[in-house]
């Protein structure tokens, strides 16, 4: 099963991990899902479980400033990467060429905004798949937070981890915001040759883009 996997990879890699908050935070977070994981056999139960953990978004702090990076304009042509998904495998976008990608920024898992906005586009997945799309969240969490919030969240799509050097992807599609130590929410659209089709940074870090605009710029593609 996938969640076990990733526990035990997670041991393996542990003691590799500096000591300091970083790797205190990630045991605390192992040890939590673990502690999840035994009580999923149950099912959900009001109060706890895995519902609890699905629903922590709705009591966290909220993400309401202002946008502070401009993002990359349309015309130009989209940065390689190569960042590890949530098995530790590196995808590129290189790998990509000859179908267009959607490029999700967002600015962490277990966010509020950011599990809405997830949870939508896994809802609609088929359509992205109906439209020839690939679609790839980045954020600068770990993979093994990806993994865990795949997990809770039901998300199938790979989620990419701009951790280490921490934001260099979102810093190169000029949507990285230095204070926060996080990017931008930001949608792009990159054809199959690599150029940018569509870009949208939201005006303010709570804002989900509008799903419409994202199929409509993907028709445009296809109809091009």
């Amino acid at each position: 099963m996938r969640f076990t996997e990733l526990a035990e990879r997670f041991l393996a890699l542990e003691p590799q991990l500096p000591e300091g908050p970083g790797k205190e935070a990630l045991s605390l977070l192992h040890a939590m899902l673990q502690e999840v994981w035994r009580q999923v056999g149950a099912g959900p139960r009001e109060g706890g479980g895995l519902e609890e953990l699905r629903n922590l978004y709705k009591k966290a702090p909220k993400m309401e400033a202002p946008r502070v990076a401009p993002g990359l304009a349309v015309g130009e042509k989209a940065p390689d990467f190569a960042l590890p998904d949530a098995e530790g495998r590196l995808v590129r976008l290189s790998d990509f060429r000859g179908r267009p990608v959607v490029l999700a920024f967002y600015p962490l898992d277990w966010s509020p905004g950011c599990s809405q906005q997830l949870d939508l586009y896994q809802a609609e997945l088929e359509e992205f798949h109906r439209r020839g799309a690939v679609l790839l969240g980045i954020s600068v969490d770990s993979l093994y937070s990806h993994g865990a919030w795949a997990f809770v969240r039901g998300l199938t799509f790979p989620l990419l981890s701009d951790f280490h050097p921490k934001g260099e992807v979102a810093r190169r599609y000029r949507v990285w915001r230095e204070v926060d130590g996080f990017s931008e929410r930001a949608l792009y659209v990159v054809d199959g040759e690599g150029v940018i089709r569509y870009a949208h940074v939201s005006p303010y870090l709570h804002h989900i883009p509008p799903i419409e605009e994202l199929f409509q710029a993907l028709d445009a593609l296809r109809g091009g």
